[in-house]
């Protein structure tokens, strides 16, 4: 059984009446000896030090009694051999499968044989892209993909998309529209010319009414622009989903259609053909670098001990936080610019997973659960919101991520960045007393943060970095007993979009507000 209620282990109340007696940050250093060394854990290219948080040895060892004795090994184990463990829509989860090279025991044959069959198509048709064997309806190579998808199909692609910039074709660029914003769309189309344009759609069910409707904009320009049918204008247009039949009944000619399992989850899904984009700009062998480094993250996860286990410790330091320590946001602050969609990937990728507050066994959570994920670049952020961080009246857990070389900037520049970080998370531990008569230049400190580092940004580390936060969610889900895998919260609102939508939408069952401004609206368009 994987139902589980954190509160009823005996761990719990034990880790609720040692909470108050924490010592600081700076006085765990002083007690405990080798916190460095013993809190500093390195897998897959990651050197992650978890010293900073206010977490004593003792606590860290209640909540790995707590994790051992729950569901989590099972439910990982679940996992990894493909059982349905998203309950509430009876499917499998199983995006480790995607990076998969002959390396998961669990794995079956069946599930393996549609993996390498589904990525060698993919792969295939992104290598025809880049070496120009793919051609336009008028005979020109394409150099211009557009990728239109939303959430996951979009969020995922995009990120590893400006993060691995130093490894990308000159020749191709790819654009990504989500937002069902016309003014988007509308001012990419002005700049790209239908005979090199290849349009992505990207939808697992071919059905989310912002893709389709920013599909329907680029295909009626292609038609225009080319004087063809979507079929005459099939080489400039592929489908990546999980719904072929829809993707085909669209218009898709079936050929085109790049498709991924059911059991692939849309935040999940940048390692199957969603990520036909990235494989286009970077090429097969930088792509199947990008999945290696996330199985070799998966492989840690899956067989390292708990007490070594990053993505858990990871996992258990945020449940500390949470439901112990009532610290509710996590700040993710990457020192590289290139990484400036990090924080928006995490924010779908944790708050969509595991922002529930029902439990697998369909009871209500009586914890916190998931916490409020933000972000930015450093060094930007030191000038925008770490005055809070430092000096406000919350405290803000900080999740620091660098890479110790950059071969795309200079010495001068790079230790300057890297400095400012580690010297950021000192000041929120150390902090530093006001002068007398002067309380405004007090910095409390005891501000916890971890520290993520990388040798260099390249496919292997960011493969290695989005795995490491995948598993993290998922323990953090597992211990907490709710379904990470479903996003029911999303429904509602597409729902009451669809019976406001038309025209003559019947209002009487709404609010007096929304009658109004749905009022207003239909006045003006």
């Amino acid at each position: 059984m994987l139902d589980f209620r954190p509160e009823q282990s005996a761990f719990w109340a034990q880790l609720q009446t040692a909470a108050p007696n924490t010592p600081s940050i700076g006085a765990l250093f002083e007690q405990e000896p080798s916190r460095v060394e013993r809190l500093t854990f390195e897998a897959a290219g990651l050197r992650v030090d978890l010293s900073k948080n206010k977490v004593s040895q003792e606590q860290l060892e209640l909540l790995l009694q707590f994790a051992s004795q729950s569901p989590l090994t099972n439910h990982r184990s679940a996992m990894l051999k493909g059982e349905p463990i998203n309950a509430s829509e009876a499917r499998a989860v199983l995006h480790p499968a995607l990076r998969d090279f002959g390396n998961i025991p669990s794995l079956t044959d069946q599930y393996r044989d549609t993996v390498y069959q589904q990525r060698a198509q993919m792969l295939a048709a992104a290598e025809q892209i880049r070496s120009g064997e793919w051609l336009g309806y008028t005979g020109k190579t394409i150099t211009d993909i557009v990728n239109i998808g939303i959430g996951g199909s979009d969020l995922g692609p995009k990120l590893v998309y400006e993060a691995l910039r130093e490894f990308r074709s000159d020749t191709l660029t790819v654009h990504f529209i989500s937002n069902v914003d016309g003014a988007e769309i509308y001012s990419l189309l002005k700049t790209l010319s239908p005979e090199t344009t290849l349009v992505a759609i990207a939808s697992k069910t071919f059905t989310t009414q912002e893709t389709l409707l920013n599909a329907k904009t680029a295909l009626t320009w292609l038609r225009q622009g080319l004087g063809l049918d979507l079929v005459e204008a099939s080489s400039h247009v592929v489908a990546l989903t999980a719904s072929a039949t829809n993707a085909v009944k669209y218009g898709v000619a079936p050929e085109r259609v790049l498709p991924f399992e059911e059991w692939v989850g849309g935040r999940y899904s940048l390692w199957s053909s969603i990520g036909f984009g990235i494989a286009c700009a970077i090429g097969a062998e930088a792509f199947n670098e990008l999945l290696q480094g996330a199985h070799a993250m998966d492989k840690h996860f899956a067989e390292t001990p708990l007490h070594s286990n990053i993505p858990v410790l990871m996992a258990l330091v945020g449940i500390w936080h949470i439901n112990f320590m009532n610290y509710p946001t996590q700040a993710v602050i990457p020192y590289c610019e290139r990484l400036g969609l990090l924080s928006a990937y995490l924010q779908q990728l944790d708050m969509e997973s595991n922002g529930k507050s029902t439990l697998r066994d369909n009871t209500a959570a009586r914890t916190a659960t998931g916490p409020i994920v933000w972000g930015q670049t450093g060094t930007n952020g030191q000038h925008a919101f770490f005055q809070l961080m430092h000096q406000g009246t919350h405290t803000i857990p900080v999740e620091f991520i660098g890479a110790l070389q950059d071969t795309l900037s200079d010495t001068n520049h790079h230790r300057t960045l890297l400095v400012n970080m580690i010297a950021q998370a000192s000041a929120l531990m150390s902090g530093k007393p006001a002068p007398d008569a002067q309380a405004y230049r007090d910095y409390p400190g005891d501000k916890p943060s971890s520290m993520i580092l990388m040798e260099k940004l390249t496919p292997a580390s960011l493969g290695a970095l989005i795995a490491l936060y995948e598993h993290k969610v998922f323990v953090q889900g597992s211990l907490w007993g709710i379904n990470s895998f479903d996003q029911w919260g999303v429904e509602l609102g597409k729902k009451l979009t669809n019976e406001l939508l038309p025209q003559d939408a019947d209002l009487s069952g709404f609010d007096e507000s929304t009658q109004v401004l749905m009022g207003l609206l239909n006045a003006r368009l």
